[in-house]
């Protein structure tokens, strides 16, 4: 006798069910609600909010990217124009103008998501005929577009020095005031956390799944009756309305807006961050996001190169683990628990004690000679050793260690070894 095959005996338990989707999000929202606990300063709840921020914007991203394949270099219109839009919204608010008067400050986002999801449904109609490279060439011209247009239209952009306004205004709601800095790491905790639920919650509807299959195969899905442009127009509409959230949470924080904020700079860190942390990973995005953006806020303290780090890793990331941080992880959780796990980990130890003396070299060179064009006679002194350009001993430093690791890397990586036999 046989057991019968139904397809509900292919689905995850419950167990399953609250350990993959609400367990994450649970441990999510004990780390928000613990932070303030630990007592940070002042600098450190701002980082935080650009954190959350970030983590928003990079799940919008990967909407495109991760779940309905779509490269583009864009992105930042949507963050920028519903920012734009609640800076508006809240100047009018300051002023008292109208219904606007009534309005809280912390509904906001919720002006930037209508902003950004409006922008991504004009220009996502001609944007979304196309997809591949055509789709990326279109929405960098776009790109470009908005971006002057915000130098050229002052009174709706503010040109260069943007457009302001002041949080504090307004009726409150709850009581809740967003004037002290820890109250805006609140708000800015609560709308994370929505928006990241809702947008997981996205990837588990019949459009979050469809995406998926015409990122893989669009000649299939559309052989099976679904259309594959209207299926990436309406992912590009949700995928917006998130930036444009993302961009009012900025709105409120920051107190303004200016057109760079339109610009490539951000529609590149979008890119890194999802990338970085792991376009196929809904939790890849969230990772990236905090890593780069404390790169971004603290490398800057150390190297003038700090751009060039962040260049090189997403270099490495894209040749060595294309599956992210993530992955990464992902591989080390699967790997520690699969049979043979000691030899494992000792291979991964291995090749990352030879990655780091490859970097440490490269440090050295790109330390050494940023201080030597900046022409300010400054020594580059890790550790409180120090390397002057016209020693010997620096360059030679920096040569065994960069020969020594790339050299252990050609021998301990697996690729390399199966490669030979």
């Amino acid at each position: 006798m046989t057991d019968t095959f139904t397809p509900a005996s292919l689905a995850p338990s419950a167990a399953e069910k609250f350990r993959t989707r609400v367990l994450p999000f649970l441990a999510m929202a004990a780390i928000l609600a613990l932070i303030p606990a630990l007592g940070p300063s002042r600098s450190l709840l701002t980082l935080f909010n650009a954190i959350g921020i970030n983590i928003v914007f990079a799940l919008s991203y990967n909407m495109l990217l991760g779940r309905a394949g779509l490269l583009s270099f864009g992105h930042a219109v949507y963050f920028g124009l519903g920012g734009y839009a609640a800076m508006h919204v809240m100047q009018a608010v300051d002023d008292g103008n109208g219904l606007w008067a009534h309005f809280p400050m912390v509904a906001l986002p919720l002006v930037g998501f209508a902003g950004g999801l409006l922008a991504a449904a004009v220009i996502g109609w001609p944007s979304c005929k196309r997809a591949g490279i055509p789709f990326a060439m279109i929405s960098l011209g776009i790109a470009e577009l908005i971006a002057s247009a915000g130098f050229m239209f002052v009174s709706l952009f503010g040109g260069e020095e943007g457009i302001s306004g002041d949080r504090t205004y307004g009726p409150l709601l709850f009581g809740f005031d967003l004037g002290p800095i820890g109250n805006v790491y609140w708000f800015i905790a609560f709308w994370t956390l929505l928006a990241t639920v809702a947008m997981f919650a996205f990837t588990r509807t019949p459009l979050g799944k469809i995406g998926e299959a015409v990122r893989d195969n669009p000649q299939r899905v559309e052989f099976v009756g679904y259309d594959p442009q209207r299926v990436r127009y309406l992912i590009f509409m949700a995928a917006g309305g998130f930036a444009g959230l993302a961009g009012g949470m900025a709105a409120v924080t920051y107190e303004i807006f200016t057109p760079e904020s339109l610009s490539l700079l951000p529609s590149g860190f979008v890119l890194l961050m999802a990338y970085v942390g792991g376009i196929r990973f809904f939790a890849g995005p969230i990772l990236g996001a905090v890593a780069l953006t404390y790169m971004q806020s603290n490398l800057s303290d150390f190297s003038a190169a700090w751009q060039l780090y962040l260049g090189l890793l997403f270099v490495s990331i894209v040749l060595f683990a294309p599956a992210g941080l993530a992955g990464i992880f992902g591989a080390i959780w699967t790997g520690m628990r699969s049979p043979g796990a000691g030899a494992r980990l000792l291979g991964w130890l291995k090749v990352t004690v030879a990655a780091l003396l490859a970097a440490a070299g490269l440090v050295i060179v790109i330390e050494v000679v940023t201080r030597i064009t900046d022409g300010y006679g400054e020594v580059f002194t890790p550790f409180g050793q120090p390397l002057p350009p016209d020693s010997a001993l620096t360059w030679g430093l920096a040569a065994v260690l960069l020969v020594a690791g790339l050299g252990l890397l050609r021998l301990w990586l697996p690729g390399k070894r199966e490669g030979r036999r």
